[in-house]
């Protein structure tokens, strides 16, 4: 028998509204509704798109603003390293098609750190997005 009083939970939200989120007791996103784990991972979905919408919509959960700086910050860098790889003849495009897999595997590692509930930082980009948390 169930007991009339236990809550149903959903990968969103409590049916009464609490704030539980995922197995773990991950806490709800107020501003999306998402567990905060999957808020996070969301942020590196689009890269910088998706990081500036968590932003704009998030306004006081840190892990989820942490994780939106910091794929702001990471999708810019890689883009203007791009850029600037595709001016340098030969040995910049050649770095630029190994750049590639390596971004892709990233973007796969920080999601599911995010993911994981875990606050990986990268070395510098990491450490710019949490200054930024904090301002």
């Amino acid at each position: 028998m169930s007991d009339p009083n236990s809550k149903k939970q959903t990968i969103f939200k409590e049916e009464d509204g609490g704030n539980v989120g995922r197995e773990k007791g991950t806490p709800v996103n107020e501003a999306s509704g998402l567990a905060e784990n999957l808020a996070g991972a969301l942020c590196y979905v689009a890269g910088a798109i998706t990081g500036i919408v968590f932003l704009i919509t998030e306004k006081e959960n840190h892990f989820v603003r942490f994780h939106a700086w910091q794929s702001i910050i990471t999708s810019i860098t890689f883009f203007i390293l791009s850029i600037i790889l595709s001016f340098i003849p030969i040995i910049g495009w050649i770095l630029s098609l190994l750049l590639s897999p390596i971004v892709f595997v990233l973007w796969l590692f920080l999601m599911w750190k995010a993911y994981q509930g875990e606050k990986f930082k990268l070395p510098i980009i990491g450490e710019i997005a949490e200054k930024q948390l904090h301002q």
